[in-house]
């Protein structure tokens, strides 16, 4: 027997039985959408195994996808043989080549923008429509696994192989694009690429969904800090402007990273300036700071976190541009750039959680 013999000896004693490879691509798919969702609100190293079993989840899915195609490729190419369904099928294929050639694309550092979406933006898109296409797809031929497919110390063997090779085959791009120098090999663990620079022109201009507002006149603007403080105030742009700096990396969930020296002013003096935290309506311990910007985006930081957040007027020693957040934009290091509020009016101590703002971020700026 050659090596090519038992190589392919090997592959097919690794595939599945042809029902479990269908219920593991959708189990796979719907695991790679949730990971990729959930390392939107990830933004420190310690957080990198997620985004490795996401980047594993990947390969495995291109695996799984090669051995359904083996077996249905008749079915795909034969006129003959085509059904209603086919056309489910081929929109289903359609998603996953997108979906896995624009992270590939992205990985080895190939940014291309189509609008203001980059092209780790469309990936997400084609992951998004993946889920209910291979839902839709998978129930035009539904069939319950049995237990002889999913045999279990063979099919932990497989599975484990599978995602074993996708970190191998992640870390073995990281390698290539080491030895190219391609403008992959400067991604953070995120996968965002760096965006180098001082200021406004350094980092493009990106807003969450809909967020779209007009500019907003520095001298009709005010924010007002209210909620649970013994004194709720109301300042100027001017008030803002205190001088406070910090140095921070935004990292933003369209695919780029900056760092920038940030300047504004504390959020915890902000809370001071308004006579801190009313002792007798809060337990100071589990309040909330919310920020909300003038399109109705909200985000919330506990409170000893949102303390130590900045409310920038200024970035690389520059007024904030309008596009950047202007007059006043959150600073929240560690925190994914979704969740950096831009044209902050209004800084709340809450008294609890705002679960709220996650349905807000998919609404805001719409009229």
């Amino acid at each position: 027997m050659t090596a090519r013999d038992r190589l392919r000896s090997a592959i097919d004693r690794l595939e599945p039985p042809p029902r479990a490879v269908d219920w593991s691509l959708f189990a796979f798919v719907v695991a790679e959408a949730v990971t990729g969702l959930v390392s939107f609100t990830v933004g420190v190293p310690e957080g990198w195994p997620l985004f490795w079993l996401h980047r594993a989840l990947g390969v495995g899915i291109v695996a799984l996808l090669a051995w359904k195609l083996a077996r249905v490729r008749r079915r795909l190419t034969d006129p003959n043989l085509w059904q209603r369904s086919t056309a489910l099928s081929v929109l289903t294929l359609v998603a996953a080549v997108g979906a896995i050639g624009t992270g590939v694309a992205w990985v080895f550092g190939l940014d291309v923008r189509l609008s203001y979406w980059t092209l780790l933006s469309v990936h997400v898109g084609f992951g998004l429509a993946l889920v209910p296409l291979v839902a839709g797809h998978a129930s035009t031929r539904f069939r319950l696994p049995r237990r002889v497919d999913f045999e279990r110390r063979r099919t932990a063997v497989r599975y484990f192989a599978l995602l074993a090779a996708g970190g191998a085959t992640y870390r073995l791009q990281q390698g290539v694009n080491d030895a190219l120098d391609t403008a992959g090999a400067d991604r953070r663990f995120t996968g965002s690429q760096p965006r180098e620079g001082a200021g406004n022109a350094a980092f493009p201009i990106t807003s969450w969904v809909a967020d779209d507002p007009d500019p907003i006149d520095r001298d009709d603007y005010r924010l007002a800090v209210d909620g649970l403080v013994s004194d709720p105030v109301e300042l100027t742009a001017a008030d803002l402007a205190a001088g406070h700096e910090t140095e921070a990396l935004l990292d933003c969930t369209s695919g780029w990273y900056t760092v920038q020296e940030w300047s504004g002013i504390r959020v915890g003096d902000l809370l001071d300036a308004a006579g801190g935290v009313d002792s007798d309506s809060s337990d100071r311990d589990s309040a909330y700071v919310r920020f909300t910007s003038v399109t109705g985006y909200r985000w919330s930081l506990p409170i000893e976190e949102a303390e130590d957040a900045l409310l920038a007027t200024h970035v690389g020693g520059e007024r904030l541009s309008h596009g950047h957040g202007a007059p006043a934009r959150l600073v929240a290091p560690d925190r994914r750039g979704f969740q950096w509020v831009k044209w902050v009016t209004r800084v709340e101590v809450r008294s609890e959680y705002d679960l709220g703002q996650w349905a807000v971020t998919l609404v805001s700026g719409f009229d």
